[in-house]
């Protein structure tokens, strides 16, 4: 039986688990709920986030920067993708859009092994997170309890995009209805672009902010991938307050079975979420019907 001191260790493990997993979903469910495409790349494309931080902070040093340029660079990356590949298979078979996304993230797996090598990479904790924190009588590291405000906040910061804005407006109304939005003389295409981009940033956010927890290197993305569809199932498909929650849920999951045994705490995740299918097929937040 794990003592109090380790399952309330696990439990913030969990909750720094789950925002980062809530982060992550939260780009892959929008982009799913509004063009109807699961993004197999997702998940490459978050260690190229990681990467880029990287290379900006062994140049500069600096954390602002570092994140200015994954904001930048993953946009960038997100429009390319999406102009270039992902516009032509809107109306082609789910099966065509998993396979290509699939090979975007090979490609992109490859080109980071190519650059960077097969070798983990270690990013630096930030000066302002070095050391660690007293909570009562548990000592727990300085920098994972920010890394929990800071995603909080950039969760809240996409919140009020989603629900409080225009653009927010459009891709709310692309997620329940796609067709009735282009009739209502919405621009979809530019729509289409700006939530892929909007995606694929959160997902760079998410390996930046991790980095200095992660061993990076160009394939650990892949975990967080299948882990981030698992949130999204038992969130509810194309739902934001669904992807918080589920990512929450999950975080918590894991981190205190692996408390009693790490073995299975994945195996305890999927429990989960089949029983979540069984109970409520749609997610905790999804509509029924919503394919």
């Amino acid at each position: 039986m794990p003592s109090l001191a380790l399952l309330l260790s696990q439990a913030f493990n969990g909750l720094a688990l789950g925002t980062l997993l809530a982060l992550v979903s939260s780009g892959l469910t929008i982009i799913l709920g509004t063009l109807g495409v699961l993004n197999f790349a997702h998940g490459s494309l978050l260690m190229v986030g990681c990467y880029v931080a990287l290379v900006v902070l062994n140049a500069t040093g600096s954390w602002l920067l570092a994140l200015v340029s994954v904001l930048v660079f993953m946009f960038v990356a997100g429009v390319l993708i999406e102009r270039v590949i992902m516009r032509l298979f809107y109306q082609r078979p789910p099966e065509d859009q998993i396979l290509v996304t699939f090979g975007i993230g090979i490609v992109v797996v490859e080109t980071m092994r190519a650059l960077f090598g097969s070798q983990t990479q270690h990013m630096a904790v930030p000066p302002w997170g070095e050391g660690v924190t007293r909570i009562g009588f548990l000592i727990y590291p300085t920098y994972r309890l920010e890394l929990i405000g800071i995603i909080a906040f950039t969760l809240l910061v996409q919140y009020v995009v989603l629900y409080r804005t225009s653009l927010g407006l459009v891709v709310r109304a692309g997620i329940e209805n796609a067709a009735m939005t282009g009739i209502l003389g919405i621009n979809v295409p530019r729509t289409f672009l700006l939530v892929f981009g909007f995606g694929v940033v959160a997902a760079g956010v998410a390996g930046m902010l991790y980095g200095p927890i992660l061993s990076v290197t160009p394939d650990s993305g892949e975990v967080y991938l299948v882990q981030a569809f698992v949130v999204i199932v038992i969130g509810g498909l194309g739902s934001f307050p669904g992807a918080v929650l589920g990512g929450l849920i999950a975080g918590e999951i894991m981190s205190i079975t692996s408390a009693f045994n790490s073995a299975y705490s994945e195996v305890m995740l999927y429990a989960v979420m089949a029983l979540v299918l069984v109970v409520r097929p749609q997610g905790l937040f999804g509509t029924e019907g919503r394919v």
